[in-house]
């Protein structure tokens, strides 16, 4: 429709020009003035070449230097304020969009986000309950026998399920604090400093452990931190659940660009099936490493008795640390 009119108005304007050219048409330049400019605007670059060839064929009917002169002037300048504005809305346009693609980013960005703390919430709550429900199972079981040959053992027994259940209920407490972000009801997640009352914990209530630790101690990030103590809770607990292993040992290696940790125990090993649902322990931990950055190995023990678990977990040391 641009084009339409304004091949309309040139050919109006050259038939002015033609039946009478001492008088200028002036109602009907400014007319094609304002259709070039709709064309310039509004038409793909074809139809504005047809259009400014209808132009010039109306400047060959023109008398006049002065005339011709003024008019290619105005209509260049009328062709070129419309290609303006065209490449302004366009830009517009580009911006709109990008601005559309970048909220949709946002959405996926937290979507994903949410996806990955609603894992990691369910990783933490598996290993608390997991880790005190295993131990106040194993210890309610053995109650019954102990109190009849030990009653002095047999209240320990039941000190140690009740000290299971609260420390379970401590950290679903903090955790549920973070999500509900109040500070009065959030606390410090366990981390590496709570690792020897944990086996502590575990060799009075289970399979005798002993812990030893090699190497630097030294700062770490707090996730970090947290998935190490992780790690080590959910070893010691598929222990309790699955291995029915005498003993066990844990091992904190402090390398130079790595926390090594070994959980070893000598019970039924891997070969044995463990029962339903003993797997989501080790893909929790292999997942924690993961998301440190480290990675994760099972296998057997030495002399390939009893099961091995080994987590590696890189150090990302400052250098003012150095």
């Amino acid at each position: 429709m641009p084009v339409t009119c304004h091949l309309v108005v040139a050919v109006s304007m050259g038939w002015y020009a033609l039946y009478d050219p001492i008088q200028p048409a002036q109602p009907i330049w400014f007319g094609s003035l304002v259709a070039m400019y709709t064309v310039a605007e509004k038409s793909p670059p074809v139809r504005r070449y047809l259009a400014a060839a209808f132009v010039g064929l109306g400047f060959l009917v023109q008398t006049g230097l002065a005339t011709t002169a003024r008019g290619v002037v105005l209509w260049a300048g009328a062709y070129a304020v419309g290609r303006a504005a065209a490449m302004r809305k366009a830009y517009s346009a580009a911006l709109e969009a990008r601005a559309v693609q970048l909220e949709r980013q946002k959405e996926i960005e937290a979507e994903r986000a949410a996806e990955r703390e609603r894992a990691r919430i369910a990783r933490d709550m598996h290993d608390i309950l997991a880790h005190a429900v295993s131990l106040m199972v194993v210890q309610a079981e053995a109650g019954p026998v102990v109190v009849r040959g030990d009653p002095d053992r047999a209240e320990k027994t039941f000190d140690a399920i009740a000290a299971a259940g609260r420390d379970a209920m401590a950290q679903l407490r903090r955790m549920l604090g973070v999500l509900k972000e109040t500070e009065a009801s959030r606390g410090p997640q366990p981390t590496l400093a709570r690792v020897p009352e944990l086996v502590a914990a575990v060799s009075a209530t289970g399979p005798r452990t002993t812990l030893t630790v090699r190497g630097r101690p030294r700062q770490v990030p707090p996730d970090l931190d947290v998935a190490a103590y992780r790690v080590v809770q959910e070893s010691l607990t598929n222990i309790v659940k699955h291995a029915r292993a005498a003993s066990a040992t844990v091992a904190v290696d402090w390398e130079d660009d790595a926390l090594v940790i070994t959980v070893i125990d000598d019970g039924r090993g891997p070969g044995t099936p463990s029962p339903v649902g003993g797997g989501n322990g080790l893909i929790g931990i292999r997942e924690r490493a993961a998301a440190c950055g480290g990675r994760a190995a099972f296998g057997p023990g030495p002399d390939g008795a009893g099961f091995r678990v080994t987590v590696r977990l890189p150090l990302v040391e400052t250098a003012a640390a150095r």
